[in-house]
C-alpha cells in the first residue's frame, strides 16, 4: 500500500534540470509547475522540457495546469495527457465542469483541485464530488487575495475556508486535504508550526516550495513522543481490560479514543517503514 503524500513540492516546469533533484529532495509528491513559477514568455518552453522529459521516461510527477480561463489551459492538457503525469493540479478550480474536462483529457491522473477564490470556496462541496478528485488543495495565498484578507502567523483569517475544504472531503469520502504553502524558506520552526496548526484542523498535507520545508513538515505530521507514549497506554489499557470502559490518565477510554490511539501508532508505523 502506497502511503498518502504528507508533502507536495513544486518545481518550475521551466527548469528541467531540477525535476530529478525534486524528485530525489525527500518529497513525498512532486509538482511540476506550468502556472505560478513560470513567465507566460516560457510556458511554451516549459511544455516543451516537460514533454521531453517525460518522451525520454520519466514519470511518477503531478502537474499543475494554468486554470481553465487561461490562454494555456487546452495546451496544458495535452501535456497532462501523457502516461508519466500521474495526477493534475487544478489551479482556481470553481466549477465541476472544468475538471471533467480534465479528466476527460486525461484519465490516467487523478485530480487535485485548488481552492484558492471566493467562488471555489463557495462550490467546493461539488467540487469535492467530481469524478476523478482525489484530495482538495488550499490555496491561502491567492485566496487571501481575492477576498482582501491578510492572513497573520495565528491563521484565524482563513480558519472558515480551511474547515470548508476539511468537511467537504470528509463528506466525499476523500483523503484529507492539502494545506497552503509556507512562505517561510529558511524558518523550519514557522514552517513546523503552520503545519501542526493544518494537522490540527483535519489537513494530512501541505504545499511546499523549497526542500527546505520538508523535514518540517513531515515533522509536523508525524505524532510526537508524547502523543505516541498516549497511544500505547490507551492501547494497552483496552487490550487488558476486562470490562467494557477504562480509564487512561483520568479520562474516559471509548471506541473514537482507542481509535484515535491505533491510528497514532498506525503513523509511527508508516514511519519507521
Amino acid at each position: 500500500m502506497i502511503a498518502l503524500p504528507r508533502s507536495y513540492l513544486f518545481v518550475p516546469g521551466d527548469r528541467p534540470e531540477r525535476y530529478a533533484k525534486a524528485l530525489s529532495s525527500g518529497a513525498d509528491a512532486v509538482v511540476v509547475d506550468l502556472e505560478d513559477a513560470v513567465a507566460p514568455a516560457a510556458k511554451e518552453r516549459a511544455r516543451a522540457a516537460l514533454a521531453a522529459w517525460l518522451d525520454g521516461g520519466g514519470n511518477g510527477i503531478a502537474l499543475r495546469i494554468n486554470d481553465a480561463t487561461s490562454a494555456w489551459f487546452d495546451a496544458d492538457l495535452a501535456i497532462a495527457a501523457r502516461a508519466g503525469v500521474t495526477s493534475v493540479v487544478v489551479p482556481k478550480a470553481e466549477r465541476a465542469d472544468d475538471l471533467a474536462r480534465v479528466r476527460a483529457a486525461a484519465p490516467q491522473a487523478t485530480l487535485l483541485p485548488l481552492i484558492e477564490t471566493a467562488a471555489g470556496i463557495d462550490r467546493v462541496r461539488e467540487i469535492a464530488h467530481a469524478p476523478g478528485v482525489a484530495r482538495l488543495a488550499f490555496g491561502s495565498i491567492d485566496l487571501q487575495l481575492d477576498l482582501g484578507v491578510e492572513e497573520t502567523s495565528a491563521g484565524d483569517e482563513l480558519l472558515v475556508c480551511r474547515s470548508q475544504l476539511v468537511l467537504a472531503s470528509r463528506l466525499a469520502g476523500l483523503d484529507a486535504p492539502v494545506d497552503g504553502v509556507s512562505t517561510a524558506i529558511d524558518d523550519a520552526a514557522a514552517v513546523e508550526a503552520e503545519t501542526r496548526r493544518a494537522r490540527r484542523l483535519g489537513f494530512g498535507a501541505k504545499l511546499c516550495i523549497h526542500p527546505r520545508q520538508l523535514a518540517a513538515v513531515h515533522a509536523a505530521f508525524a505524532p510526537s513522543a508524547d502523543e505516541l507514549a498516549w497511544a500505547e497506554r490507551v492501547v494497552a489499557a483496552a487490550d487488558g481490560a476486562t470490562a467494557g470502559a477504562v480509564a487512561v490518565d483520568g479520562r474516559m477510554v471509548d471506541r473514537p479514543v482507542l481509535l484515535r490511539a491505533r491510528a497514532l501508532l498506525a503513523h509511527r508505523s508508516r514511519d519507521d517503514g
